[in-house]
């Protein structure tokens, strides 16, 4: 298991790279979202529908917690690919993120 500090570091260049990620798909045209950051958490806020993705991590658990669709997406350390992932099918943070923007977009 990671230590606090590995954990912090990790957690804070994934959610970097997501939050640079993001960015570029904001600025297209009609993205239909915006992406925030405060105090280390990325909101992405959509106007139609209105609604609100929170991603943080958990230190206390060394896991990046997603709340999107109702639902709550806890990702793991893959020490052998050097990423976040979901443990129950695979999925790795940033096409997770994609997928459940998508899917919220398509609604």
């Amino acid at each position: 298991m990671l230590d606090e500090t590995e954990f912090r570091g990790l957690a804070e260049i994934a959610l970097d790279t997501l939050k640079q990620h993001l960015f570029v798909l904001e600025e297209k045209d009609n993205a239909g979202f915006e992406v925030e950051e405060q105090n280390g958490v990325l909101n992405i806020t959509f106007d139609k529908p209105p609604g609100k993705f929170v991603i943080t991590p958990n230190t206390a658990v060394r896991q990046i917690w997603i709340s999107a669709l109702s639902t709550s997406f806890k990702l793991d350390w893959d020490e052998d690919e050097d990423e976040f992932f979901l443990p129950r099918n695979g999925e790795f943070l940033i096409p997770l993120v994609d997928r459940l923007i998508q899917s919220y977009l398509d609604r």
